[in-house]
């Protein structure tokens, strides 16, 4: 015979849902983190998404705002439809870049029209930390003044110089000056002499997958055994 405590036997059995405490405690810490401003190159949620690319874009429809897009977790972005779950790890690493000011290509303009910035070559003074580890940098070439460097800076559209004094100007990021006539970049088309132009286009921040050799990690020991089983047979 069995004798259970009257106290005991009366208390209801309570079962805590450890996931679920989990997940609204990350949607809650996710929540509370600051939601950076738009840019003038990325305005709103379909051109975030286009820009970072593997076809993320097809679910802008699914986010309802700028700041849903940086406070949303990723149990509430599953539960919108954006699936598989590497896309969205994709979508959540591209969007803490953001928060910290790290933006690909364009990202730091200032002026854009309708997706379209102009950058432009200019010579500007180089910076007196230079200097110290860089002798030749006060002497002439055939491309520069002494004390000078090129830069692409960002001007208004359809405008020759910048807003500032070139020396309040900050040199376009992730794009480089080569003499007076090229400036080197992903997706940079030249317009003409000394501008060129950066658009928002499908993937222009993407980050490339890398191609798996014999299958992933975890299949990779198989499919070379399999391969060497193979050549054996044949050889012998």
């Amino acid at each position: 015979m069995i004798l259970r405590r009257p106290f005991l036997a009366s208390r209801p059995s309570i079962q805590v849902c450890l996931q679920c405490l989990r997940n609204s405690s990350t949607a809650t810490r996710v929540a509370k983190r600051p939601v950076p401003p738009p840019t003038p190159f990325v305005p709103d949620v379909q051109t975030f998404l286009t820009l970072i690319g593997r076809q993320l874009s097809q679910h802008a429809s699914k986010i309802p705002s700028w700041d849903a897009l940086f406070r949303l977790s990723s149990t509430q972005l599953r539960d919108l439809g954006i699936d598989p779950p590497r896309a969205r790890r994709y979508l959540l690493r591209w969007r803490e870049r953001f928060r910290q000011g790290q933006y690909g290509i364009g990202g730091d303009l200032e002026h854009v029209k309708d997706g379209v910035g102009e950058i432009k070559i200019f010579e500007v003074p180089v910076p007196e930390e230079w200097k110290a580890s860089n002798p030749s940098a006060d002497m002439a070439t055939a491309n520069r003044s002494p004390g000078m460097r090129h830069v692409a800076i960002n001007v208004p559209n359809g405008e020759e110089m910048p807003t500032k004094p070139l020396e309040e100007c900050v040199p376009v990021k992730h794009v480089k000056a080569k003499g007076w006539n090229t400036i080197v970049g992903k997706n940079v088309y030249m317009i003409n002499g000394e501008k060129a132009q950066i658009k928002v286009q499908e993937g222009l921040w993407e980050d490339r997958r890398g191609h798996k050799v014999d299958g992933g990690e975890r299949r990779k020991a198989e499919v070379r055994f399999k391969r060497r089983a193979e050549e054996k047979k044949k050889t012998s």
